[in-house]
């Protein structure tokens, strides 16, 4: 199974502070998953390959997914607190 997920972002900043969000859990998978992540400008590109189980795939997408949302709600709330500063 191989799922590509593509996430643009408004700017090069929050498309990198995505990728290295996340960046950390390519490194430790279980043996028949792999996971890379990569940024080209504003985009964020993830391909997951599983040869495992169906369950492990929708996992690790979930996962993926489950820290890009906290990764957006941070620079979001980053950029807010700077609103109300100036």
């Amino acid at each position: 199974m191989k799922a590509e997920i593509t996430l643009t972002y408004k700017t090069v900043k929050e498309a990198e502070a995505v990728a290295n969000a996340v960046s950390p859990d390519n490194a430790k998978v279980p043996p028949g998953l792999s996971v890379r992540t990569t940024r080209q400008e504003n985009k964020v590109f993830t391909q997951i390959e599983c040869e495992t189980r169906l369950q492990t795939f929708i996992s690790t997408i979930d996962d993926l997914l489950a820290c890009v949302s906290v990764a957006e709600k941070a620079f979001s709330a980053v950029k807010d607190e700077k609103l109300r500063i100036i």
